[in-house]
């Protein structure tokens, strides 16, 4: 009897401190979904982060939400990557985001950074670079003097900033994330670096994993919709031969069309790979009339439900999709 009363006194307690505890967990932002789910990844058990571009919505083109504005008010801690990839935050983040702690990922410890390229058909410099050169670093197109799509101005700045595509960057994010909720939150400090040891280790695993789906097809050529995998393919050797358009902000015009249709045939690209964010039909004109197939890679999660297992769908999925289109009729 007494050991029930005294289960009668301490399960409510238990409830009302479990309750608590749940109250008092930070509000914090993320930007975009790969981000999102690292943080929701590590803050698993305390909280839930909030996103900003959700759904099928893409960073290069987002307009913000007067609920998004509401939401970066009323954090304590934002995560984003960097005004390289959300410009629109740039400046709502200076208006609004000032009492909370702001950690721009693209400026975490251990990155590996990889310039950005400009123009669509990655071809090595007449100055002596190796032809392998852009499977480890920017390599200038020719033939775009012309300026006709404007890809100069895209504004992503020095770097490439799609920087979640390697695995070994996610670690070093998923580290500085670490860092900035401890610092904002102490209370559940373990609890974040216990689930970040966690996703540490994933992360190791899932690289071997990805190391090996890609092997059989990593020597074979294929064009993708716009330049957002250089860190995919310097990670796993993979080839990419060319972009449709650098940016997915600029419609790429005929010149630019062409130019890749007659790279397409020159490489004997095997694959031409769409967005689903972004016009198919480009795809089809490029293929038109060579071998190559088609497939859809999705670098930004667009048809994913946010979530902590997110990151770990999408890199499989890019993987999957890369083995399956290249290895058809092979």
């Amino acid at each position: 009897m007494k050991l029930a009363a005294g289960l009668t006194l301490i399960l409510p307690a238990l409830m009302l401190a479990g309750t608590a505890k749940a109250a008092d967990a930070p509000v914090v932002v993320t930007s975009i979904k790969p981000i999102h789910s690292l943080v929701a990844s590590i803050m698993q058990g305390v909280g839930t982060p909030e996103l900003i571009v959700d759904g099928a919505a893409s960073p290069h083109t987002y307009n913000l939400k007067p609920s998004n504005a509401r939401a970066l008010q009323d954090a304590k801690v934002i995560f984003w990557v960097g005004a390289g990839l959300e410009a629109f935050l740039q400046k709502p983040l200076e208006a609004l985001g000032s009492d909370a702690s702001i950690a721009e990922l693209d400026n975490a410890p251990g990155l590996t950074k990889l310039k950005f390229r400009e123009g669509g058909a990655f071809e090595p410099h007449d100055d002596g670079d190796e032809a392998e050169g852009h499977d480890h670093q920017a390599a200038e197109a020719t033939g775009h003097d012309g300026g006709h799509d404007n890809d100069h101005d895209h504004g992503h700045g020095e770097f490439d900033t799609h920087l979640w595509l390697d695995p070994m960057n996610a670690k070093a994010m998923a580290a500085e994330i670490t860092t900035t909720l401890v610092a904002a939150d102490p209370a559940n400090a373990l609890t974040y670096q216990a689930n970040a040891k966690t996703l540490d280790d994933k992360l190791d695993a899932l690289d071997k994993e990805l190391a090996a789906t890609v092997a059989p097809v990593k020597d074979k050529p294929f064009i993708v919709f716009h330049d957002a995998y250089q860190y995919f393919e310097h990670r796993y050797g993979i080839k990419v031969a060319g972009s449709i358009t650098v940016s997915p902000e600029t419609i790429p015009g005929a010149e630019r069309v062409s130019e890749i249709h007659q790279k397409v045939g020159e490489l004997g690209a095997t694959c031409v790979f769409a967005e689903p964010q972004f016009e198919p039909r480009l795809v089809d004109v490029v293929i038109e009339g060579t071998k190559a197939k088609s497939g859809v890679l999705d670098p930004e999660a667009a048809t994913l439900k946010a979530g902590p297992d997110l990151y770990f769908t999408l890199m499989r999925g890019i993987a999957a999709s890369m083995k399956d289109c290249l290895s058809r009729d092979s």
